[in-house]
């Protein structure tokens, strides 16, 4: 009974990946299995061997109450949603500070500045363009933010020169870049391999300072290095120059923030990384700063507090939908452990249990990673993180990188299901397989060699080196 069982849990894995790829609502779809996940598991108890169960502790219905199976659900549908709380609160003033860089000007200031240093030369100006969106999005996250560089920056560099498609894809690369080093998405994804008590130990700076920063490295790298053969291979256009407005129906100039300004945008994640100073503390200095310094606070103190409050409001209006699907999600992943025996019994002899073959596998099957697909922790990437992480003893910091890599150069880089991919794919009137014809090549190219950097510096002998 429990091949049975463990057979009908790995349908509802791929059909978990076939409702990624389809596009809809990852929120209800983690409750929809975790839902699942928990009748198969528990309800299998009452059909499969003894023997099963008692070498399965986990399958034993242990617990604090009365009614062991009461407070098996309570953890699931009540503790583990709570437990994420910390990380709803960062997702929220991370938010808030990306639209204060907005609202201050400080953002499309640091990318006209940039323009003006590249001058007239396209490939020199783009790669500076990827240097600034990567910096950016260390701070910067989610949708609208994406939306409101991008509308400043796909513009740019189609003036420019690049072809459309090949625009959108170095400016959805070096966004991607940035996320490797941003807090928010940190916090965010740590939380699939940690729990609350084990957070403080994996920390920002640490990270960074192992692998973080070489990977925003490489993926810029190579990114960069990419649009400039694929220049090499297209002609240039200058189509977007040619149709801009009118100078009666051009927009008002926008007035560049203060230049002492620009460094505000990588503030909260120096203070992080050099001082392990708080997160929220970070933004909320830097944000202030901005305020204050941009001018933005000259009003009175109650139009000052409704200003505030406005871009507080606007940045969780950006982020409600990631709150949903963390909240589902944390359920999703507490009941994994349940189902990791019955996956055991029909993966264990398939999954591999090396750090080296872990690499190599998901080198080679990266796309895997789009579409939301089962390597991604944007998609139902948390299946595949409770069966790897319950078959054999990997590192947390290890079991990060593996799946950071196609999460964020595969998922949030590459892929047309990320809603700002999508954004861009319509905003530029770009085909999605000539988007696709750029983004894959680049991911490989990409997370080949960030795998390699992730063996050696995140394995068990790349921690021993370190410490």
């Amino acid at each position: 009974m429990e091949y049975v069982i463990g057979i009908l849990l790995l349908c509802t894995f791929f059909g978990l990946a076939y409702y990624c790829i389809k596009g809809h609502n990852m929120m209800i779809g983690f409750l929809i299995m975790a839902v699942i996940w928990t009748v198969l598991p528990l309800g299998g108890t009452l059909f499969t061997g003894s023997d099963f169960v008692a070498n399965n502790p986990v399958l034993q219905f242990g617990g604090d109450t009365d009614n062991p199976l009461i407070g098996i659900l309570n953890a699931i549908y009540q503790s583990a949603p709570e437990d994420r709380g910390n990380i709803l609160v960062n997702v929220c003033w991370g938010a808030w500070f990306g639209r204060v860089l907005l609202d201050t000007g400080i953002a499309s200031t640091l990318i006209r500045r940039t323009v003006e240093l590249g001058g007239d030369r396209p490939m020199l100006t783009t790669a500076l363009l990827n240097i600034v969106t990567a910096l950016i999005f260390t701070s910067m996250s989610g949708a609208g933010p994406v939306i409101a560089i991008g509308i400043i920056v796909l513009p740019i560099l189609m003036s420019l020169g690049l072809p459309k498609h090949i625009a959108l894809f170095t400016f959805m690369g070096s966004v991607a870049a940035g996320d490797y080093l941003n807090p928010v998405y940190f916090q965010q994804y740590r939380a699939y391999f940690l729990t609350p008590e084990q957070m403080p130990e994996f920390t920002l700076g640490w990270y960074t300072r192992q692998w973080g920063l070489l990977a925003l490295v490489i993926m810029l790298v190579v990114t960069t290095v990419m649009t400039a053969i694929y220049l090499k291979r297209n002609k240039v256009s200058h189509a977007w120059a040619a149709q801009a407005p009118a100078p009666a129906e051009a927009a008002p100039e926008q007035k560049n923030a203060p230049w002492y300004t620009l460094i505000l945008p990588i503030v909260p994640v120096l203070l992080n990384i050099l001082l392990n100073f708080s997160l929220i503390g970070g933004f909320i200095i830097a944000g202030m700063l901005a305020l204050l310094l941009c001018g933005k606070l000259h009003q009175k103190f109650r139009a000052n507090c409704a200003l505030i409050s406005k871009q507080f409001f606007d940045g969780v209006v950006d982020s409600a939908p990631l709150f949903g699907f963390m909240l589902t999600l944390a359920m999703f992943q507490s009941v994994a452990k349940y189902a990791s025996p019955y996956f055991e019994v029909i993966l264990g002899g398939v999954m591999p249990t090396s750090e080296l073959v872990v690499c190599i596998a998901f080198a080679i099957f990266l796309c895997m990673g789009l579409f939301r697909g089962p390597l991604s922790l944007a998609g139902c990437g948390a299946a595949t993180v409770g069966v790897l992480s319950n078959m054999a003893s990997f590192s947390i910091p290890f079991l990060y990188a593996v799946f950071a890599i196609p999460t964020i150069t595969v998922n949030i880089g590459s892929c047309i299901s990320q809603s700002w991919v999508g954004w861009g794919i319509s905003y530029a009137k770009v085909e999605s397989k000539d988007f696709f014809k750029l983004s894959i090549p680049n991911a490989y190219a990409a997370g080949i060699p960030l795998y390699i950097a992730a063996y050696i510096c995140m394995s068990g002998l790349g921690a021993q080196w370190y410490l």
